[in-house]
């Protein structure tokens, strides 16, 4: 049969589709604003979160309709929101600690590689992780994703390219509204409440299932990846461990994966912590950051000679992790809680010693072939901001490689019983992060008075509640 119109044979097959362009499968970040606006229509998105951490990792930002989103709408927080301490309080303004007397307004920059869907929430909605930047257009120094581009941008004028990999864990809990009651580990789904001493325990995950279901279900649609998940030590402790990656996007999956934990945590009727020392009587929970340096060129990594041998960067590195780390804990250790994990015979590093495969070192250095070689700080805690933790870590090991700083000796034997070789507490460790003159340059001196400025606030928060150990011990004895 002939088409009437055309007088050709009419094809019985209907005319193919032209294919959807690709970044429209894409589960995680776009390329343009033209493809966003594409994306959020294709998923039927009605709301859309414009995200940023504050010092505490706390997500903060506007949510609005999507369609405002992509008009090219300005948005905008005040500077006071990375002024505040974690109780929500404001600090008096002490040393070189200062508020911007007008409060003016910091703007929100959406980094549209991180656009992604928030799959808790009943209706569409997508996420957006944003940059802080002044009404000029020029990037906030002191807001954490801004300290962690600046660090990296430090190695890239080398010719470097840092590659991390954290593992984080955490503690899943009882839902209690009462603050002075001590944490109690949730049932699972056995019924019983689980024990400590479960680490590597399969049975112990799987006290767990439906809830690591939702783990893995919400990371998939978010377009993160987790690598391994494992039980620990802790009662209900896991920790999850992420791909190896560029720090500013490892940094951006540690912020999502914290929100996501918690959430799926919620939705099943239990509280997830990341809290450093959340029960007294059981190991802490860390974020142990594994750290390699590649050449930008040539991909190979440049801790490894041609033979294979550990070269003098690796060394530096290292010697530089010895030299500026403990003057930079209060990066990684950002709480007073923080200090109470960082004590002996907890199976945590106390001091500044590094050794090959020692997990009681604060830097091990895990058996590798020489391509993979690499670092492993054990010191940050799973309390802190993790583009802060990532941006300290790999500082204090690039002033080690450009100062050509030589490490102690590897430690091989036990270092973590005894005496503890690093700050004991929140102001000390402030201090140390003030007195550092090299801390300017990888910092920056705004970053540096405005932290320091909100930890002091925090403890003297602190400082106004009154222990139990204090009623116990002092109330009829002093």
């Amino acid at each position: 049969m002939a088409s009437r119109k055309s007088g050709k044979p009419a094809s019985s097959k209907p005319a193919a589709r032209p294919a959807a362009p690709k970044y429209l499968d894409v589960k995680r970040g776009v390329a343009n604003w033209t493809q966003a606006t594409e994306w959020l229509r294709v998923r039927g998105i009605e709301d859309i979160e414009c995200i940023t951490p504050d010092f505490a990792g706390v997500a903060r930002g506007k949510m609005m309709p999507s369609s405002k989103f992509t008009s090219n709408t300005s948005l905008s927080l005040p500077s006071a929101v990375f002024r505040h301490t974690i109780s929500g309080e404001y600090p008096e303004e002490t040393g070189d600690f200062r508020y911007d007397p007008l409060d003016g307004d910091l703007k929100l920059v959406p980094d549209l590689s991180t656009l992604s869907a928030v799959p808790w929430e009943s209706d569409p909605t997508a996420q957006v992780i944003c940059d802080m930047v002044n009404t000029k257009g020029d990037p906030v120094s002191y807001t954490p994703r801004n300290v962690l581009k600046k660090v990296v941008e430090l190695y890239t004028k080398r010719g470097w390219k840092p590659v991390v990999a954290p593992e984080i864990e955490f503690y899943l809990v009882a839902q209690s509204d009462d603050p002075d009651y001590p944490l109690q580990p949730p049932r699972g789904r056995s019924g019983r409440t689980i024990t400590g001493g479960q680490s590597y325990s399969i049975a112990g995950v799987n006290e767990f299932d439906e809830l690591v279901d939702d783990i893995y279900d919400f990371s998939d649609k978010q377009g993160l990846e987790i690598d391994t998940l494992i039980h620990e030590e802790g009662p209900a402790q896991l920790e999850i461990n992420l791909r190896h990656g560029d720090p500013i996007e490892l940094a951006d999956q540690v912020f999502l994966f914290k929100r996501t934990i918690r959430e799926a945590a919620i939705k099943h009727g239990m509280y997830a912590t990341f809290m450093a020392k959340p029960m007294q009587q059981y190991a802490g929970s860390a974020m142990h950051i594994h750290q390699s340096v590649v050449d930008a060129k040539t991909g190979k990594n440049i801790f490894s000679k041609e033979d294979g041998e550990p070269s003098e960067a690796f060394f530096n590195f290292i010697g530089g992790m010895q030299t500026y780390i403990p003057k930079a804990l209060v990066m990684m250790a950002p709480y007073v809680n923080s200090y109470r994990r960082l004590t002996p015979d907890m199976a945590c590093p106390v001091n500044n010693a590094w050794g090959y495969d020692n997990r009681t070192t604060a830097f091990r250095v895990p058996h590798s072939e020489p391509v993979a070689r690499r670092v492993e700080n054990r010191l940050p805690s799973s309390d802190a901001n993790s583009y802060l933790a990532l941006a300290a870590s790999l500082a204090c090991g690039y002033l080690g490689m450009v100062n050509g700083i030589v490490p102690s000796d590897p430690a091989y034997h036990a270092v973590n019983e005894g005496a503890v070789d690093l700050p004991r507490g929140l102001l000390e460790a402030v201090s140390l992060l003030e007195s550092e003159p090299a801390f300017t340059e990888v910092f920056g001196k705004e970053f540096i008075n405005t932290y320091a400025g909100v930890k002091r606030g925090e403890f003297e928060t602190f400082m106004q509640v009154i222990s139990p150990w204090e009623r116990e011990f002092l109330l009829l004895n002093v």
